[in-house]
């Protein structure tokens, strides 16, 4: 034990808190396993148990995370202690795994006084129950686009863990880790959360305002500072799509100028980059959201369904209507 965590030692079996896992079918392994390594290790670090867990799932039994290991349930979703807190890990799919039992269960539990947070996907069915109404929240990347058309009712942010009041969002993947570290030090100080993250070789703990993607420059491996400005209007615009030529004006350069830099580093038009944007967009709504195809072709600049139906047929080799028909195929097998 480290002088910075011994600080505890001896205030555990009074302060001992009580965390319940709720794994939801194909939840992401490292979300889950970073939160709880994180309170296996306070223990150690502490040298007494501060923490204690139980892992719960609907119906009880097993489950299996995303990458197809499965885990023995300590119960069914039941009623909690008084001062427990809840963390339900999701991942794939995430609508399949969001029950009417579930989302009653987190209701009472709610009304109840809990802390109740999700990790990773986890956010949306926190939403869903509307246990987010009126706070801020973040969820992976990938599934923003889906989440801010469906929970309007939410403030949605891009920082990797948000805490607001009883309720807590990750980004997912590590950044679980960066969540339970700062609930960690809120417990019990910043010296064992500095020594529980020593442990787990983490360096550079992340704060709420911390945002989840790298930078527009690092992801597409070019530092030019005007093109990089150009690709962060155009992510910020996509329903409402900005021609190239405002585009260029407004980053000080000429038409011609920003075709050459587009050519020159991404090997495509900006026109034909500002697209695919909006057509990424289009596939995660389709995936992810029950809007029709006409809604999703308007929350992605289109304002025709046959020029979207064209324009990502010839992208995705298939049309919107057969990718929303295969991927519910594949959800129900």
């Amino acid at each position: 034990m480290t002088q910075d965590a011994a600080v505890t030692a001896g205030a555990g079996e009074a302060r001992r808190k009580h965390f319940v896992f709720v794994l939801l079918p194909n939840f992401t392994l490292i979300s889950f396993a970073a939160a709880l390594e994180t309170l296996r290790l306070a223990n150690r670090m502490a040298g007494e148990t501060l923490y204690s867990w139980a892992i719960l799932g609907e119906g009880g039994g097993k489950i299996t995370c995303s990458a197809g290991t499965t885990f023995e349930l300590d119960g069914d979703l039941g009623q909690l202690g008084r001062d427990d807190t809840v963390v339900v890990c999701g991942g794939l799919d995430i609508q399949a795994g969001t029950t009417k039992p579930l989302l009653n269960w987190l209701r009472r539990e709610a009304r109840n006084g809990h802390r109740i947070g999700g990790l990773c996907t986890a956010a949306h069915v926190l939403a869903r129950a509307g246990l987010l109404d009126g706070k801020r929240a973040t969820i992976h990347w990938e599934n923003q686009d889906s989440f801010a058309e469906e929970f309007d009712e939410v403030t949605l942010t891009k920082a990797v863990f948000a805490v607001d009041g009883n309720r807590f969002t990750t980004a997912g993947g590590t950044a679980s880790l960066d969540l339970m570290l700062k609930l960690l030090a809120d417990d019990y100080g910043e010296g064992l959360a500095n020594a529980v993250a020593d442990q787990l070789i983490y360096s550079a703990i992340r704060t709420d305002q911390d945002v989840q993607r790298l930078s527009v420059p690092t992801r597409i491996g070019v530092r030019h500072p005007k093109l990089a400005e150009v690709i962060r209007m155009m992510e910020a615009n996509i329903e409402e799509p900005i021609s190239p030529a405002a585009l260029a004006r407004d980053v000080g350069m000429s038409t011609r100028q920003l075709e050459r830099l587009f050519r020159r580093y991404l090997n495509r038009s900006p026109k034909r980059y500002y697209m695919e944007l909006r057509l990424q967009k289009a596939r995660n709504l389709l995936m992810q959201t029950d809007m029709t195809v006409i809604n999703v072709a308007l929350a992605c600049g289109f304002t025709s369904p046959s020029h979207f139906s064209k324009c990502y047929r010839s992208h995705y080799r298939t049309t919107p209507y057969r990718e929303r028909g295969s991927h519910a195929e594949t959800r129900a097998k």
